[in-house]
């Protein structure tokens, strides 16, 4: 996780560098044929999204995993500049969860993509710490579908 001065104890933030340009990067945020691919942590599955992906629209996804009980997430998507930045509301289906608001950056930089995912605000540090693996490993996922992507769009 990458920490600044300037970020708060109830703020995540997870840089990462792809080898991919940013439009394709973009892309598997906002098309769910590509979003079901990656979306949910280290061994679990997303089999199903449903993304109205404008202003105002509504997102949900669900994620499976054999060793943990099925869970959904969805939120609304609040802005949406192609290939820079997507602004979205993030709530688990789960009794008790709170809203949070997801803002994703992507800037190219010498031919690779540098994405910033930030996350706020959580009710605890022990609150968000318990959401880094997760996303840490979701965003692993991400990278290395891109990647695959990247490489073959390139052939």
């Amino acid at each position: 996780m990458a920490r600044s001065a300037e970020l708060r104890d109830d703020e995540l933030l997870i840089d990462k560098m792809f080898d991919a340009p940013a439009a394709l990067v973009f892309r598997l945020w906002s098309d769910p044929v590509h979003f079901v691919r990656w979306w949910g942590p280290k061994g679990f599955t997303c089999p199903s999204a449903k993304l109205d992906f404008r202003v105002g629209g509504h997102w949900e996804a669900a994620i499976l995993s054999p060793d943990w009980p099925p869970d959904s997430m969805a939120g609304v998507y609040r802005e949406i500049v192609p290939n820079e930045r997507l602004v979205f509301t993030f709530k688990w289906a789960h009794e008790g969860a709170i809203e949070t608001l997801v803002t994703v950056t992507w800037r190219e930089e010498g031919g690779r993509t540098r994405q910033s995912f930030h996350q706020t605000p959580f009710t605890s540090v022990e609150e968000r710490d318990s959401h880094v693996g997760g996303w840490t490993e979701c965003l692993d996922k991400e990278k290395a579908y891109v990647e695959a992507l990247a490489g073959t769009e390139a052939a």
